[in-house]
């Protein structure tokens, strides 16, 4: 059971409890200037206090630390997390010395402050989720506090707190909930799935764009042409879209979403909201403009007169993206650890001269297939100089070249979706080179017998750092002894992707040059019966301060897509605290795939793919690491019981 301070009161003779009448403990013109309050008595004290966590996965949170000092009769600070954003801040500052033991160095703290029986200090945090309007109890997800320390700790805080009678233990990991268990029946536990269902609003990418709103279903936008300047209403997430300015989901999105990818590197705001198809508010704005800025908390959209969005248009027209080049020196079938130059010191260098030749997808992939420890299929690398002798050998390259000179062409998107289907379909009817073609079978038949083979885009306009092109192209699988699987309409396809409209707009917009664009191909085997297939990162994108590593994963069963999931199916996404004792895992999102209370990976594959994310992060940091966040955006199968990661490339 819990309670609360009473005032007992004498009435009819006898004691009679009366609740406590809680007050603010600051002076609301002072409270943001103490370093930390012992009782929060009101929303204005919490606020004085509050800051974003570290690691928000669940949007519209704001959190309180808190600390109780076992060595000093269990006195406890709700510190202010703003000037102290980690406990160790707070501690070393305020109850350090002057009578009290020395807190140590934050390596030490770290170590014995989260995992010591023995230890001081009993850290948390109390959270307040506006979607649901829920104040929760946490700990760290690799805090290791046993069920009576977290109830001493929800106790003393509770009875501080105006909102103690309405506190909950959220656990933050699968060994949390473990432990959560072991709790007394009268501490309250909530789920993250239960604080998700309060959720309506989940931003994605923050950001501010200038657009003209407009509602567009998902399944209309096979038919529907948007603009560059077009801020978007979707009712659903879309399998593909063509650039705009700005998105707004009815259907909640993951992180790594094609649509979420492309707009990190656009720069532009991305977001979900519940009902948003139908609400009035953005309803009012249809086919107005209107400027959008997603924040972590909230969002706002507010109408602006066209002369507004033109201003601002002109002032933030993006950057054009510089591609490396082409080499087409190369002609030669070549096995994928010889696509980049193993002897040299600099790895960035290296990958783009082999983007070059062999694309950024292949270029990348022989520098993660040579990450001692980490498994990935065989591969080999078709180069760009056989897609430029297919385009010249049919004229293709002549019908390009008129039909980027053709006002028609570049006024009306119609009319070039029209030109570049047809295009499309030219060239998947057009015969492979011979000596090329013949070629490529002795290789699979010589090196991949029996094996059906995945050719998967690798063009010199993608995959690069600040632009990955995710999800602009296509890949095929073929098989030399398999007519359902023709190795020729494989290649043919691929190669024809380069002229897809949504990757023709995407590349207007970031400025890329078309003829500069050059297909290459990687070719490995194929998965025709994985166990799940996932999406990682090697950092926390949840966490904007560098203070919460955590590799991230969304996975799911099978083949079905993590990054354009079916309607109705969600993946399993968690953070893997894979640097923490314990390596903790804290499940953001489960698949509904499996049955309750399992999981896609199991804690023996968890931890396989974490120990591949580690090799790989500090094998390309020579390349990618930069102050602020930075990751690897990493692709992986489970398949026969083994992780194969088959994708490494620079996320932003």
């Amino acid at each position: 059971m819990r309670w609360t301070p009473l005032l007992l009161l004498a009435a009819c003779g006898a004691e009679v409890a009366a609740p406590k009448v809680w007050t603010c403990a600051a002076d609301p013109a002072v409270a943001g200037e103490a370093p930390f309050l012992s009782e929060i008595g009101c929303a204005s004290d919490f606020e004085a206090l509050a800051s974003e966590p570290l690691s928000a996965s669940i949007p519209g949170a704001r959190s309180v630390k808190t600390v109780i000092d076992r060595v000093d009769g269990n006195r406890l600070y709700f510190q202010d997390s703003v000037r102290f954003p980690i406990h160790w801040d707070f501690a070393s500052a305020h109850v350090s010395g002057n009578g009290l033991p020395i807190v140590p160095m934050l390596a030490n703290f770290n170590t014995t402050e989260y995992s010591a029986l023995s230890r001081r200090f009993l850290l948390g945090a109390v959270t307040h989720y506006a979607g649901p309007d829920r104040y929760c109890y946490e700990i760290a997800p690799y805090d290791s506090a046993t069920a009576e320390m977290i109830a001493e700790a929800f106790t003393a805080i509770a009875s501080k707190s105006y909102f103690g009678e309405r506190l909950a233990f959220h656990p933050t990991s699968s060994t949390i909930e473990a432990e959560a268990k072991r709790l007394p029946a009268g501490i309250p536990v909530i789920t993250t799935d239960q604080l998700y269902e309060g959720v309506d609003y989940q931003p994605l990418n923050f950001a501010t764009s200038i657009g003209r709103v407009r509602f567009v279903t998902a399944a209309a936008l096979e038919t529907e042409f948007l603009s560059f300047r077009d801020l978007v209403v979707l009712d659903r997430v879309p399998n593909d879209i063509s650039v705009v300015v700005g998105i707004v989901t009815e259907e909640f999105q993951t992180p790594l979403s094609h649509l979420n990818v492309l707009s990190r590197n656009r720069g532009t705001p991305n977001m979900a909201k519940r009902g948003a198809f139908r609400d009035p508010a953005l309803r009012a704005l249809e086919g107005k403009w209107a400027r959008l800025t997603v924040g972590p908390t909230s969002y706002t959209i507010e109408e602006v007169d066209k002369a507004t969005a033109d201003a601002w248009w002109e002032a933030n027209r993006p950057a054009a993206v510089q591609v490396p080049g082409i080499d087409l020196s190369i002609e030669d079938l070549r096995d994928i650890g010889e696509a980049v130059s193993s002897t040299s010191a600099d790895l960035k260098a290296a990958i783009k001269r082999g983007t070059r030749a062999f694309g950024g997808k292949a270029a990348h992939y022989s520098a993660l297939s040579r990450v001692a420890g980490v498994r990935v299929p065989k591969a080999f690398a078709v180069p760009v100089y056989h897609y430029r002798k297919f385009l010249a050998d049919h004229g293709f390259d002549r019908q390009i070249e008129a039909m980027l000179a053709d006002p028609a062409f570049n006024d009306d998107p119609a009319e070039r979706d029209r030109r570049l289907e047809a295009l499309r379909d030219a060239m998947k009817l057009a015969p492979l080179d011979p000596a090329f073609e013949a070629a490529m079978l002795a290789k699979l038949r010589a090196e991949y017998p029996g094996l059906r083979v995945r050719f998967r885009s690798s063009t010199n306009a993608e995959d690069l750092d600040g632009f990955t092109g995710a999800g602009l192209y296509t890949s095929k699988s073929g098989d030399p002894n398999d007519p359902l699987y023709p190795v020729a309409d494989a290649i043919r396809s691929v190669w024809a992707s380069v002229w897809f409209f949504r990757a023709f707009e995407e590349r207007s917009y970031r400025g890329i040059d078309h003829r500069a664009v050059g297909m290459a191909l990687l070719v490995h085997n194929s998965f025709p019966d994985e166990d799940a297939n996932g999406v990682a990162l090697t950092n926390n994108p949840f966490d904007r301060s560098g203070l919460d590593p955590a590799f991230y994963v969304n996975v799911q069963l099978g083949e079905v897509s993590v990054v354009q999931p079916p309607a109705g199916v969600t993946t399993e996404s968690y953070l893997h605290y894979f640097d923490r004792g314990g390596q903790p895992i804290t499940y953001v999102s489960r698949s509904n795939l499996v049955n309750m209370g399992e999981t896609v990976l199991s804690r023996a594959e968890a931890t396989e793919l974490g120990d591949a994310l580690a090799k790989i992060r500090a094998h390309f940091a020579p390349a990618y690491a930069r102050p602020g966040f930075w990751a690897m955006d990493v692709e992986f199968k489970l398949d026969g019981g083994m992780i194969w990661v088959k994708q490494a490339r620079p996320y932003r």
